[in-house]
């Protein structure tokens, strides 16, 4: 999964390219290197930002201080840190994301 990788500190990083205004907030699948996820928010305000981090929040069943944008906050292209849980685990869990909605 070249979308998915971990810091020194042991915190998972997740590349993401995100598509605002979707029909529901969901795992598309994988687009050029990134985990694409299509959010029903628009990108104004932070909104889509806010719907991507609560959505990982819910699948990975973790409290928002362990989900941070890290950067991209005005751009599609994004990168955000999962804390708590170990790469194996997101790992897992990503890919159950991704066989769920397959395209």
């Amino acid at each position: 999964m070249p979308f998915l990788s971990q810091s020194s500190d042991g915190i998972v990083l997740l590349a993401l390219y995100v598509q605002p205004k979707a029909s529901r907030t969901k795992v598309v699948g994988v687009f050029d290197g990134c985990l694409k996820i299509g959010v029903a928010a628009p990108p104004v305000d932070g909104k889509a930002n806010e719907a991507v981090v609560k959505f990982f929040c819910k699948k990975f069943r973790l409290p928002r201080r362990d989900i941070v944008l890290k950067t991209g906050a005005q751009s599609r292209r994004k990168t955000i840190s999962v804390r708590s849980l170990g790469v194996d685990i997101v790992r897992k869990k990503v890919e159950e994301m991704i066989v769920k909605n397959p395209k």
